[in-house]
């Protein structure tokens, strides 16, 4: 059974793991710890900005994802609960640890009162894709990135 909670700076290193652990985050994601840590303790002082990760029953983190929560005008001032960087073990994926973490951000999403969850992912991500729509969401919108560094 997987636990949900929010994660300590202490799971910045595991997190890290999981988001390396991942066909386009060993490209991207780098070595340096500090940025990461200094990137937590950033998200911790926003308020809205939240990591959690999911524990095993041996307190391993195997999980994880980001919401934040962003007010808005639109759809009647609806707020809503962005999801980022999701994530579960290779070596679990298949096993329903990511129906349990939807639920949770689901349950959360809803404690904090929004509308709307909302996500995005890389187009070539083909069976996350058909999982999250397994799951109920629905592709509605095209996104665009633009770099900035």
């Amino acid at each position: 059974m997987i636990t949900f909670r929010k994660a300590t700076e202490a799971d910045v290193p595991a997190v890290l793991s999981l988001l390396q652990d991942d066909m386009l985050g060993q490209a991207r994601e780098g070595a340096d710890l500090g940025h990461y840590q200094a990137a937590f303790a950033a998200m911790q002082s926003e308020g809205n900005n939240h990591l959690i990760v999911g524990e095993d029953d041996l307190h391993r983190v195997v999980a994880t994802y980001q919401i934040t929560f962003i007010r808005g005008l639109s759809l009647r001032a609806a707020r809503r609960a962005q999801i980022e960087s999701v994530r579960v073990a290779s070596a679990l994926r298949g096993q329903g640890i990511g129906a349990d973490m939807v639920e949770d951000m689901i349950a959360r999403a809803r404690a904090a009162k929004c509308s709307l969850m909302q996500l995005t992912m890389n187009n070539t991500r083909t069976d996350t894709h058909r999982f999250y729509e397994r799951m109920g969401f629905v592709a509605s919108h095209t996104g665009f990135k633009l770099p900035l560094d």
